[in-house]
């Protein structure tokens, strides 16, 4: 700190003035950023670096702000090198505190939510949509990535970040299937994913996906055919845009190995990429002897182990929807 006020010291006498001594002031003041803003500091030289900032109005423009930044710069070397990144200024950080996010301060971290449930082309296309990537997004294989947030630097490739979704799934998978309830039923891994994808797209409701995943595993003991429609749906698209209708007769029957009304067990790969929630209840089912479930009109299901059983639940349901459709107001 002595050395700089020397260096300012002699600015003064070289004519500097009152001009040098206004960015001393300006060197531990706020600065003239009025909002927070996350700067890209590029590769090169101090002078570069401190343009940049002068640039994004993190610091004040001008000659001797320049001069002052680079004495700066130079008289506290010790402190470390300043980094090229893209880095997150606060409102009116100070020359002193600006110095300090460019050798110190983590880069920024831009975040992707992959949800839960969407296909192959889905996750694609969020990846090519989204900010600050570089290259074109890879279609994954089905069922290969992990839904949850990523955080990323500017400029990463979407390969790596793609990369990244399949290797936290491959661990996921890996530590769920080390802990699971082993049944015949599910004798890998994949087959593990592969009901799992069912399951997430038959209910979003966690706790009933334990349920949902017995009714699977209890169908496929038993030789029944599991008469899912997220399967008849995928046989439709191919994991492409959703339906967008609901599904017909017709649709029921369409030969495909996904369309699990016409075939029995599973479908030859995942529909979706499951979640957590889904993986964890195929590998811990609950118990029971339930064979079907319907939706209840209430966001869940009714579960039944005989068809007469079952066959109530779906009148209640009926009943319910034209109970709501009477008493909806018509336009």
């Amino acid at each position: 700190m002595r050395r700089l006020l020397s260096v300012l010291f002699l600015l003064l006498l070289m004519g500097a003035g009152g001009t040098a001594f206004k960015a001393w002031l300006d060197y531990k003041n706020p600065g003239p950023l009025a909002h927070e803003t996350d700067v890209v500091i590029p590769h090169g030289d101090y002078l570069s670096t401190i343009h940049t900032l002068q640039q994004a109005g993190v610091l004040q423009s001008g000659y001797w702000t320049e001069r002052l930044c680079l004495a700066a710069v130079l008289l506290t070397r010790k402190d470390g090198q300043l980094h090229a990144a893209e880095l997150h200024f606060p409102a009116f950080v100070s020359m002193q505190d600006a110095l300090h996010i460019i050798r110190h301060a983590h880069p920024v971290l831009h975040k992707l939510t992959i949800p839960e449930g969407l296909t192959a082309y889905q996750i694609q296309a969020l990846l090519q949509a989204a900010p600050f990537l570089e290259d074109d997004a890879p279609l994954p294989a089905e069922g290969s990535v992990m839904p949850e947030t990523y955080g990323y630097l500017r400029n990463t490739s979407r390969k790596a970040l793609v990369e990244r979704t399949q290797a936290a799934m491959t661990k996921a998978v890996q530590a769920i299937w080390n802990k699971r309830t082993p049944v015949p039923e599910i004798p890998d891994e994949q087959t593990l994913v592969t009901l799992a994808s069912l399951v997430e797209k038959e209910t979003a409701l966690p706790a009933e996906r334990p349920l949902v995943a017995r009714v699977f595993l209890n169908r496929l003991q038993q030789g029944m055919k599991l008469q899912t429609d997220p399967t008849v749906i995928y046989a439709l698209t191919n994991g492409t845009p959703p339906l967008g209708r609901a599904l017909t007769h017709t649709d029921l029957q369409v030969s495909s190995p996904y369309n699990t009304y016409m075939v029995t067990g599973l479908p030859p790969g995942p529909i979706c990429s499951p979640g957590l929630s889904s993986l964890e209840a195929v590998a811990h089912p609950a118990t029971g002897d339930m064979l079907y479930f319907v939706a209840n009109g209430q966001g869940g299901h009714s579960f039944a182990a005989s068809l007469t059983e079952h066959n109530k639940n779906v009148q209640v349901f009926r009943q319910k929807k034209q109970a709501d459709h009477a008493s909806t107001p018509q336009q």
